[in-house]
């Protein structure tokens, strides 16, 4: 094993062990195989059943020394056909150092229905690929010597899954918090500060928020019985939106626009996030 000191992966340099100069020399771009081939079907009766199992060759990395021993890591994409495994919503499941990965039809129907977002009940054109590398010895450092497979081309339906976060059952949503014209106070004013039901999982309210405030959700106007609030309000871009989790104690307040104006807030239980626009 290099020494971590020594050595942190940089392969277009030299390496040196022991004295002895060692370079990296490549791979094989990695093959991809899958058990079913154009479309995966998707049925809310055959959730547990398997959807498809995805089985790639090792890369072989190669050293002027021999076969790499070190552990690869692979990144299993799926994109929608067109996007080029560069869509902001791609989604990326991390295999290490298996070379396979089996979904199941609810795991898979996650991840195209609130991970990609690809509408319920319409078919969709998908590609997925797997990109092999090797991890640095440093944390910080790039990986190194990525390769990418072939692409495989699906077709699938995806159907809604449960939501993410579960949805108010009172059917309402309130926004409340020292960002807001009422504050922490309880009762929040109505209408201005109560979100418009778009559907069972999405809610939406355009409203003034105080800059370098804060706020949480309330399904329940005049309650602190539950809330809908975040994990870590340290996580950057939360000011712009993230994800959020259903609270009957704990959770932090959202964090808040750093500048005060008018703001569109999404709150999306499907996916489990929500979004801040300025207007």
């Amino acid at each position: 094993m290099w020494s971590a000191a020594i050595c942190s992966l940089i392969f277009l340099s030299a390496c040196k062990k022991d004295g002895t100069n060692v370079i990296f020399k490549g791979g094989t771009a990695p093959v991809l195989t899958a058990s079913v081939s154009d479309s995966i079907p998707l049925n809310p009766a055959t959730q547990n059943n398997q959807a498809v199992v995805f089985n790639w060759t090792n890369p072989e990395y190669q050293f002027s020394n021999g076969i790499s021993s070190l552990n690869v890591t692979y990144d299993l994409e799926f994109d929608t056909v067109g996007a080029n495994f560069t869509s902001p919503k791609m989604q990326t499941v991390q295999v290490s150092p298996d070379l396979s990965k089996t979904f199941t039809v609810a795991s898979l129907n996650a991840l195209v229905g609130n991970g990609l977002q690809l509408a319920f009940g319409q078919p969709h054109q998908l590609q997925v690929r797997v990109v092999s590398v090797i991890a640095p010895y440093t944390s910080g450092s790039p990986n190194a010597g990525p390769l990418a497979s072939n692409s495989i081309t699906y077709t699938v339906t995806p159907f809604a899954p449960p939501p993410a976060v579960t949805p108010p059952a009172s059917g309402t949503l309130f926004i409340i918090g020292s960002a807001t014209a009422g504050a922490w106070n309880q009762p929040v004013p109505v209408p201005s500060q109560q979100f418009t039901q778009v559907s069972s999982t999405l809610y939406t309210i355009t409203l003034p928020l105080i800059g370098g405030q804060a706020y949480d959700f309330i399904p329940v106007n005049g309650s602190w019985a539950e809330k809908y609030a975040v994990a870590d309000a340290s996580i950057a871009g939360l000011n712009q939106g993230g994800s959020f989790l259903h609270y009957v104690s704990g959770g932090k307040d959202i964090p808040g626009p750093s500048a005060s104006g008018t703001y569109k807030v999404d709150v999306n239980f499907q996916t489990g996030l929500f979004a801040v626009t300025k207007q």
